[in-house]
């Protein structure tokens, strides 16, 4: 299994992933995407999307606003219950997520029990701590031009929340699609985009940061149906997972949450578990909401929610079967299954064996001398043929070829083509594959 910090590593130094605001001194939580992880990170929604989405007669998308009216949150149980456990260290200030630095205990431990675990502070190592306290994870704001120090009543009026999940944009549209669209059950509506979690200690790269994309879908059921349809969304993660993620099946295990440590709306959840260099954690979790949230909005907005069956008239509202997986993570987990250290000719080498669909670049061109005009100006041919034909293709006429070869490696591309002499007098080039390093001869007209 390859190391985080090697991961980290490659990521800055390769344009992946840079800290946030790391020319400032950095933000804790936060992290900004380079040219390669903006495409790879592409990739990863786009094959989701058309997974689970386009390829699909029973789904449609939506792209709900990141600032909702306050009554979404108050409704859904957000304000309430959407928190963690917080601990503070009496003698550092130091404060913690309870269950992130003790062994064995849940996000519903109290503070006996967290105590009798006799945990030390991770930063100045002593044992003297404070109560839990459950710390809501929403990040506040205020809409409009009123400030809390204007007018305190005025202000709390016009407090608003950054979405913690993009589900309750879902849930909100839930009846505008029915009214326009009018789908058969049962029927997905789903939906990419930013949550915000004001996370107590975000921690291992961008597995645990407080703003992400969120990958969600809530599919509407029949309710004497659920079970059947959550064993379907079950299986189709597993194969997104292996199949289009390329992830490696002995690495994901499933964990039936106990119904204490369920999330409020949740009657039952699986969360698909993935080893990740640094231990097991959350890839992906699949939720029965019931008719939880559509009965909350038909309480707080007076609006019906029921659904009327086409063929038998009948009326109800419908349950909810929910699979989320956040890109951060999904993008962490290709990685280290994608992360590989091997030796060429007694030379280390690092390659990111990515699925060629998911891969930043499909293709580097480039010519074998820089300073031979003739070189240059077939290479650029090649390239800009193979540009037109497959879109994802980089040029690269840096160094030696040896390392030209090393940093493509590194950077997941599967082929390397490189024009030569020989190139001038047959059209043929060379073809290096990635994973391999092997070479053949091919004529450009067969690329």
């Amino acid at each position: 299994m390859s190391k985080l910090e090697d991961i980290v590593s490659l990521c800055k130094r390769r344009g992946f992933i840079f800290p946030g605001s790391d020319i400032y001194g950095g933000m804790a939580g936060t992290w900004d995407f380079g040219p390669l992880g903006v495409m790879l990170k592409k990739n990863l929604m786009d094959s989701w999307w058309h997974f689970f989405v386009e390829k699909r007669d029973d789904m449609y998308g939506v792209d709900a606003a990141i600032l909702m009216n306050p009554r979404t949150w108050e409704a859904s149980g957000h304000t309430a219950t959407f928190a963690d456990p917080l601990v503070e260290c009496k003698e550092c200030k130091s404060r913690f997520r309870a269950d992130k630095i003790a062994n064995n205990i849940t996000e519903s431990v109290t503070t006996e029990e967290f105590l009798n675990t006799h945990t030390k502070c991770p930063v100045c190592g002593k044992e003297n701590w404070g109560p839990i306290r459950k710390f809501n994870m929403m990040f506040e704001t205020h809409v409009g031009a009123v400030l809390p120090d204007d007018n305190a009543e005025l202000a709390d009026k016009n407090k608003a929340y950054l979405r913690p999940e993009t589900a309750q944009g879902i849930f909100t549209n839930y009846k505008n699609i029915v009214d326009t669209i009018y789908p058969d059950l049962p029927f997905g509506i789903a939906q990419q985009g930013k949550s915000f979690r004001n996370e107590i200690s975000p921690r291992d790269f961008i597995l645990r940061d407080r703003e992400c994309y969120q990958m969600e879908i809530e599919y509407f059921v029949k309710p004497d149906t659920w079970e059947e349809n959550f064993e379907k969304m079950r299986a189709l993660q597993h194969d997104f997972l292996a199949n289009v993620a390329g992830l490696k099946s002995e690495d994901i295990h499933e964990y039936e949450v106990p119904a204490e440590d369920r999330a409020h709306y949740s009657k039952r959840t699986i969360d698909f578990m993935f080893d990740y260099p640094n231990g097991e954690e959350e890839l992906m979790g699949l939720a029965y909401r019931t008719d939880f949230d559509l009965a909350n909005i038909a309480r707080e907005s007076g609006k019906s929610m029921e659904y009327r069956d086409k063929k038998t008239n009948e009326t109800f509202v419908p349950h909810i079967i929910e699979p989320s997986i956040g890109v951060e993570r999904l993008f962490l987990a290709v990685l280290s299954t994608a992360y590989t250290e091997d030796e060429i000719d007694g030379e280390k080498r690092t390659i990111l064996k990515l699925p060629t669909h998911l891969a930043p670049y499909k293709f580097c061109v480039s010519p074998l001398l820089k300073n031979k005009p003739e070189l240059v100006e077939k290479a650029r041919e090649v390239y800009n043929l193979l540009k037109e034909k497959y879109t994802f293709v980089t040029w690269d006429d840096s160094g030696n070829i040896g390392k030209r070869y090393r940093k493509q490696d590194e950077i997941g591309t599967p082929k390397c083509i490189v024009i030569d002499f020989d190139t001038l007098e047959d059209d043929t080039v060379t073809i290096r594959d990635r994973d391999t390093a092997t070479q053949i001869r091919k004529k450009i007209a067969e690329l």
